[in-house]
């Protein structure tokens, strides 16, 4: 999709729907294999883009996802991170960087930019991507998602929360999670409640 100057407008995905089943290679474990989204199905899926490779504010974001890997494994989920780095790149920095080396979950390599595009996060005039999270549940539905710019971190402890939340509400039909809430806190159930009151 294209502007009135002719700029190319990427579509987010919408809330709900699944994103297309595209291949990619992952490096994973010091191999590079194939995978589609569908290999991740039946479990909570964090994809997290990122620009590229040996930059400044990426390592500091995939390293804390790998301090807090267990943490979502014990949720059930699996997280892939993104770039529009090739597989042989990602070795390459896996094998360099000392916070890179700690990662246990697999990255994805999108050269083309194709899952970039996908999820509406891949920068045209650069080839690279924004910070994008997005979460789909287990049936690859898209849970939820947040995009920052390229020079603002992310926080994993909100991710995390955030995938508390949702994980709670798909298990609790008919029950909301309000602001800050943290699992073992009051929900509300909408009709029942009283705006305001938990």
């Amino acid at each position: 999709m294209q502007n009135e100057t002719g700029q190319m407008i990427n579509k987010l995905p919408i809330i709900g729907q699944k994103p297309a089943n595209l291949e990619f290679n992952v490096f994973h474990q010091n191999k590079i294999t194939k995978k589609k989204l569908s290999d991740y199905e039946g479990k909570w899926l964090v994809l997290f883009f990122y620009p590229a490779d040996f930059t400044f504010v990426c390592p500091t974001e995939l390293e804390e996802m790998a301090n807090n890997y267990d943490k979502f494994q014990k949720l059930g989920a699996e997280i892939i991170s993104v770039s529009t780095d090739t597989a042989f790149v990602h070795k390459a920095w896996h094998d360099n960087s000392p916070a890179i080396k700690k990662i246990n979950f697999p990255m994805a390599a999108d050269p083309t930019g194709a899952l970039c595009k996908e999820f509406g996060v891949y920068i045209n005039s650069e080839g690279l991507s924004l910070r994008g999270t997005f979460v789909l549940n287990p049936q690859s539905e898209l849970a939820f998602f947040e995009v920052n710019n390229n020079d603002i971190g992310r926080n994993v402890e909100e991710l995390i929360r955030k995938l508390e939340a949702a994980i709670f509400v798909k298990a609790n039909a008919g029950l909301v999670c309000p602001a800050s809430w943290q699992p073992g806190k009051p929900t509300l159930k909408p009709g029942v409640d009283l705006i305001g009151k938990i």
